[in-house]
């Protein structure tokens, strides 16, 4: 067996063809007599400047929209590719009013603020932060501008959390900080302060503190729903490496932190006595009761059939259910326990795939996964093709239908082609993330040495309970003789 050298690092550029063609834009692949680590310019600075870098230009994409396609013309913010959430929402929310979330309720339909009471905390100091003199549309823009700069920071910190996260592959981070459809999407939304504190909490329980992670995973809850289901995968692979009391820890930590900050919001008190607050509530009977919408695979059906698929929140439901019962068995079968990240990104990617709307920002819930997942370019790529496709696409749809008979732009068998092109992207990556956990030995990260350097406690730490078959031989040794071995559930030398 090859012995590994705990802190030789990975070079993509040896590693990955991809990586070894697109460095001949900056003098080729890194030469055998190199010396590393004599600069200043180390790979986190170089991801975090990268990062800040793809950031401002998604900012400069927005610019049509900043200097008139919010304000004016019905599609022009559609035409373009450059529509926010953000700026529409200062008004439309209550912020511009200063109104309190959660507290006040909002003229119109929407009673309340519908988003967790973290995403709502980080709105309102965002409206603290813009001057409330001048005109609305003066205003919205210095807010779409102080939110942008706090988003920028929420990205520089995923960033960097995923380049620290395994720690022999730092340059695995330059698939977050380059990745296009990062760029597009970063400030649609207010995604990524969720996405930030998730990958630090990733981060957390790679370094053995599970107790971190787990208030980090709760404190990103409060902000958005999904990073809850990691819990999932850490049940899973605790369970099969009997890693009890850091999985008890993590969870109390989550359960914890999601109660400070959701608490002093969710009970209200009146003679009636305690119960719940309906501004509360609102993020999750909205998230309940909405339609079927843009992006998901049941708009795509209904278009198809003209079923309007009214139990889709059924049928959600069920395929939710049975597919992480798929995962569960998968990570319980295989060979060799799977790493943190490869079942983490397949349940995000499930609850993508089935979730009633696919906003086109839920694509950055999937990006730092995917790179400590499958860090391999080619796959990246192909995947960020088909979401940047589907990026054009929606907006496209939304410009045909929004500007009466011009019907200029994408119509509806065009869309639902770009959403075919999206879900078939994200099924190829997790087809690829199965293999690589069915066959270890196709998994590049342990081809170059490593266990499960996301997985912290887990990591080289042996099976107690396993349903299927323990670690074989590769299948196909002989494509990989040359590549470095590790021995499952042995510490490295």
């Amino acid at each position: 067996m090859t012995s590994v050298r705990r802190d030789e690092p990975v070079r993509p550029t040896k590693r990955d063809e991809v990586a070894a063609a697109g460095s001949e834009l900056f003098g080729g692949p890194i030469g055998r007599h190199a010396l590393l680590g004599t600069s200043w310019l180390t790979p986190v600075r170089v991801i975090a400047l990268v990062a800040i870098g793809m950031f401002a230009l998604g900012m400069v994409q927005k610019l049509p929209c900043y200097n008139g396609g919010w304000f004016f013309g019905a599609t022009s913010q559609y035409t373009h590719a450059c529509y926010s959430d953000i700026p529409h929402l200062y008004a439309g929310r209550g912020f511009a009013e200063g109104l309190i979330p959660y507290f006040d309720r909002l003229p119109g339909d929407m009673e309340y603020l519908e988003y967790p009471v973290l995403t709502g905390v980080f709105m309102e100091v965002a409206s603290w932060m813009t001057p409330h003199a001048g005109g609305i549309q003066q205003r919205e823009q210095i807010y779409w501008l102080v939110n942008a700069g706090m988003l920028m920071i929420c990205a520089v910190v995923i960033a960097v959390c995923v380049t620290r996260t395994h720690r022999r592959r730092p340059w695995d981070g330059l698939l977050v900080a380059l990745a296009p459809a990062a760029a597009l999407t970063a400030t649609i939304n207010w995604d990524l302060l969720a996405i930030a504190l998730t990958a630090a909490g990733m981060l957390m329980w790679s370094r053995s503190r599970p107790l971190a992670a787990g208030v980090l995973i709760g404190l990103a809850t409060a902000a958005k729903l999904y990073p809850v289901l990691l819990l999932g995968p850490l049940l899973v692979l605790c369970w099969r490496a009997g890693a009890w009391r850091a999985y008890q820890k993590a969870v109390a930590g989550a359960l914890v932190s999601w109660l400070v900050v959701n608490l002093p919001v969710m009970i209200t008190h009146d003679a009636a006595g305690f119960h719940i607050r309906e501004g509360w509530a609102k993020f999750y009977t909205f998230s309940q009761e909405r339609p079927i919408d843009f992006g998901s695979v049941w708009l795509l059906i209904s278009q198809r059939t003209g079923n309007p698929l009214e139990n889709a929140n059924t049928y959600a439901t069920l395929l939710m259910i049975l597919g992480c019962g798929a995962i569960g068995l998968l990570a319980l079968y295989a060979p060799r326990r799977p790493r943190f990240a490869q079942l983490a990104f397949l349940v995000v990617a499930l609850f993508i795939l089935t979730n009633k709307v696919y906003s086109p920002q839920y694509v950055l819930w999937l990006i730092p996964l995917a790179a400590l997942a499958r860090p391999r370019w080619r796959d990246f790529l192909i995947w960020q093709a088909c979401e940047v496709m589907y990026f054009v696409g929606i907006w496209m749809y939304l410009a045909y239908t929004g500007n009466g008979d011009k019907h200029q732009g994408l119509p509806t068998e065009g869309y639902q082609l770009a959403i075919a092109l999206h879900l078939l992207g994200t099924l190829y990556l997790c087809a690829v993330v199965v293999r690589d956990i069915w066959l270890p030995e196709r998994d590049v990260v342990r081809r170059d040495g490593d266990d499960d350097p996301s997985g912290g406690v887990l990591d080289h730490s042996p099976d107690v309970f396993v349903l299927g078959r323990t670690h074989h031989q590769p299948r196909h040794a002989m494509q990989f003789e040359a590549a470095p071995r590790v021995r499952w559930g042995a510490v490295r030398e």
